[in-house]
């Protein structure tokens, strides 16, 4: 028998510490795991579904993109991932009569963790303007309340259609079609927040914004260098493919300002031997101050360069551009301002150097530790400058690895999910439905956020996602969202997004990955695209939570049909019934899907579906404004530490995904039963006179002169990289400034915060 959900909100700021972990997954991942599962799903709901995980004919995971080998185990899934799907194959409800019983503004005083274990949405539901309930609303009324709304803009501009990363590439495309139908490319989406650097980055470089690794790559190469990522906790099934390349001789450098569990030792769950002793993947730990990745690849560049026969100069000058200006700027690099920036030593530097010189293929593996900076594009340029130097792009065993996060977020780029669309992109879809798209640009996820802050937007609609917990400048957030007319939010579960609303708010309940889509055309699949670009489908199984959910792809049409009328050119209805029409026309507008219905089903390839194609990697072409890969030159920059502060990055624990908090405890890192904690080296905190187990404000300082602040957090003392803090977000958004972000990308500057501690009431 499933529990049924907590009914008051559990504490939050009385964490128990205990020692972190050295190893990752084993046999307490496999009683965690199961122990969610069944407080969830029940015994026999767990056992059928955990089985059709990321299986050929089953479902992909709704948690993170990694792909998933062409030769698979029963249990194809890791802990975090039977989380996600327990958390939606869930039996427990969200009905009307529990909106009835709790007000919107009781539901904005719990906890993101209490919301989610409430279980599914099962009905449509409307907050009325002045409203103090949401009530159940029909379908019909809640496409009228929308189109209500919309067609009174006095622009298309005034509306923002936001995307998470779950939704389906058949959803996706329909949803840019949409909006560009209705004339606007405000079309944001969780990619915004965490890999625009690397898209940005990629796309100047190498011409092509996505990595140029296939998950064979991983298992081919010498040297896998892993930095700014925690694959024990974000990317589980990653530490299977770099046990793999362990066994196979590659060695592996772990380049982080946190000591990581997984990234020490796998006790992989999938074989006795795993499970008993496990494998050490670290060969070198660098344990790197927060933001000096950029001085590091730098001055590893710059000895590349001094070592005779290590460059590959037959690849640099047949396939690339830039190199003598490059070249100049890496020789001057600096030992000392790369040890004050990085917090290395110059052994460990050189040490490394040994490892990539000894090395043929090397794979650089990244997330949101190098893409959440101010200076996160120059450094991700100054590692393809790295990979560049040795040849090791468009060879077996090497090349750029970014490491996404959310399902399907690679896919819905692909499928037109941006706010600054390429002009081919938008010829195909003139050329395919005789509609002439918006040429100028939209809004991204922090343009959005003012835009609806200062009146210019009035109605926004989330296909999926926590849009206000995963935004920054929390208060500025809210307060945007506040000022819309209309707030629309298609959803799976409750999250904090619902309780902050504009004038009338919308809850759109739709099916998961796990359930079974019926249409009138008969049983539906659809389809997502891994973080390394293979193509795949995915059907669920179970019944739906509730007979009155709708598809992702159902909801777009019938709001199409409802909005635009029938003066629409686009076959919404034929869309509708049969999923294997929008893919038609996906092969028809987006490069690399030609015959995809048959390529998807294994009628024209392998059952597991196929890998777009990558013009770097596949054929070394690269497709950039030189027509070669593009050496780049920047200054070195890092952030300044002032005198008795900390630099703090957000991260995730161990029982979170996204904004989604599975549950209250960080196993690896040693924290149960609480959140709100900021881990700091004991020797920082014996400067700063903090003790141990002593609870502070983190107040974040901000060129703006703006201070904010986040009270009450429990201290921690912890191996953190020197003169750096960690703490998990959402509950640290607060300190980010919508207006620090990347440079090029405007990806929110998340990962360098400067803060001081202040003794707090809560002590």
């Amino acid at each position: 028998m499933a529990s049924k959900p907590p009914t008051g909100d559990p504490v939050q700021d009385a964490p128990q510490v205990a020692e972190p972990k050295h190893a990752a997954a084993g046999l307490p991942a496999i009683g965690h795991t199961l122990r969610i599962a069944q407080q969830q799903m029940g015994v026999r709901r767990t056992a059928l579904t955990l089985l059709r995980v990321n299986q050929k004919d089953g479902f992909d995971c709704p948690g993170c993109a990694w792909p998933e080998p062409e030769h698979r185990h029963t249990a194809e899934f890791c802990e975090n991932g039977a989380k996600a799907v327990a958390e939606e194959a869930t039996l427990r409800r969200v009905t009307p009569e529990f909106f009835a019983a709790h007000s919107v503004a009781d539901l904005a005083t719990r906890s993101g963790y209490w919301l989610g274990q409430q279980g599914r949405l099962t009905h449509p539901m409307y907050l009325p303007e002045g409203g103090e309930h949401y009530e159940p609303v029909t379908w019909e009324r809640a496409f009228d309340i929308i189109a209500e709304e919309i067609t009174a803009l006095g622009s298309p501009d005034e509306a923002v259609f936001y995307t998470s990363g779950r939704t389906s590439n058949e959803a996706a495309f329909l949803y840019q079609l949409f909006a560009r139908e209705l004339g606007t490319n405000n079309l944001p989406d969780c990619s915004n927040m965490c890999h625009e650097s690397s898209g940005s980055a990629l796309s100047e470089t190498l011409g092509v914004g996505k990595g140029s690794v296939l998950l064979e790559d991983l298992h081919k190469a010498d040297l896998i260098i892993v930095a700014g990522q925690n694959p024990g906790t974000n990317h589980p099934r990653m530490l299977s493919a770099l046990e793999k390349a362990k066994a196979n001789g590659a060695q592996i450098i772990s380049v982080n300002p946190l000591p990581e569990a997984g990234l020490e030792r796998f006790k992989n769950p999938q074989t006795p031997q795993g499970m008993l002793k496990g494998a050490a993947l670290t060969d070198l730990f660098l344990q790197i101050r927060i933001g000096g990745d950029q001085a590091l690849f730098r001055l590893l560049n710059k000895l590349v360069l001094q070592t005779e026969g290590a460059v590959d100069e037959e690849f640099v000058h047949e396939h690339t551009h830039g190199f003598e200006e490059f070249a100049e700027a890496a020789r001057a690099a600096d030992w000392e301002e790369t040890l004050t920036a990085t917090g290395l030593t110059r052994e460990e530097i050189e040490k490394a150097l040994d490892m990539v010189l000894a090395s043929e293929r090397t794979i650089v593996c990244w997330a949101m530790g190098l893409t959440q900076h101010k200076h996160a594009v120059p450094t991700i340029r100054e590692v393809v400058n790295f990979l560049l130097l040795r040849g090791n792009i468009g060879r077996p065993g090497a090349g750029v690895c970014p490491v996404r996060g959310h399902s399907n977020v690679q896919g819905d780029r692909t499928m037109g999910i941006f706010e600054r669309p390429a002009p081919a992109f938008l010829d195909a879809l003139e050329k395919e439905f005789g509609f002439a798209p918006p040429r100028r640009h939209g809004f991204d996820v922090v343009r959005a956020i003012r835009a609806l802050r200062d009146g210019e937007a009035k109605v926004f609609f989330a296909m999926g996602g926590n849009f206000v917990s995963a935004s920054p400048d929390t208060e500025v957030t809210e307060a945007a969202m506040r000022r819309a007319r209309l707030t629309v939010h298609v959803s799976t579960k409750l999250n904090r997004s619902h309780t902050i609303t504009g004038a009338r708010a919308l809850i759109l309940p739709t099916l998961g990955r796990t359930e079974r889509d019926v249409q009138s055309g008969g049983e539906q699949f659809v389809t997502v695209e891994d973080s390394m670009g293979m193509v795949h489908a995915s059907r669920g199984r179970l019944a739906p939570a509730s007979p009155h959910l709708l598809s992702e792809p159902a909801i777009v049409c019938r709001l199409a049909r409802r909005v635009l009328g029938a003066g629409s050119r686009v076959p919404w209805e034929e869309f509708e019934k049969d999923y294997a029409a929008i893919r038609d026309r996906i092969a028809r507008v987006v490069p690399g899907f030609e015959d995809f219905n048959a390529r998807v089903t294994g009628s024209a390839g392998r059952p597991g579906g196929f890998a777009l194609p990558h013009a770097p990697r596949d054929e070394r072409r690269f497709p950039t404004a030189t027509g070669k890969a593009n050496f780049t030159a920047a200054p070195v920059e890092y952030p300044e530490l002032p005198l008795g502060r900390l630099l703090l990055q957000t991260l995730r624990s161990h029982d979170q995904y996204n904004t989604t908090i599975y549950g209250l405890d960080d196993r690896y890192r040693g924290i149960r039963n609480g959140r709100r904690v900021v881990l700091v080296h004991p020797e920082d905190a014996r400067a700063l006179n903090v003790a141990d187990g002593s609870y502070v404000d983190l107040v974040g300082e901000w060129k703006d002169g703006v201070e904010r602040r986040a009270p009450g957090f429990r201290v921690v003392h912890y191996p953190t990289a020197r003169g750096c803090a960690a703490a998990y977000y959402p509950e640290t958004n607060v300190l980010v400034p919508l207006d620090a972000t990347a440079d090029t990308s405007n990806t929110p500057a998340s990962k360098s915060v400067v803060v001081r501690l202040e003794q707090s009431a809560a002590d």
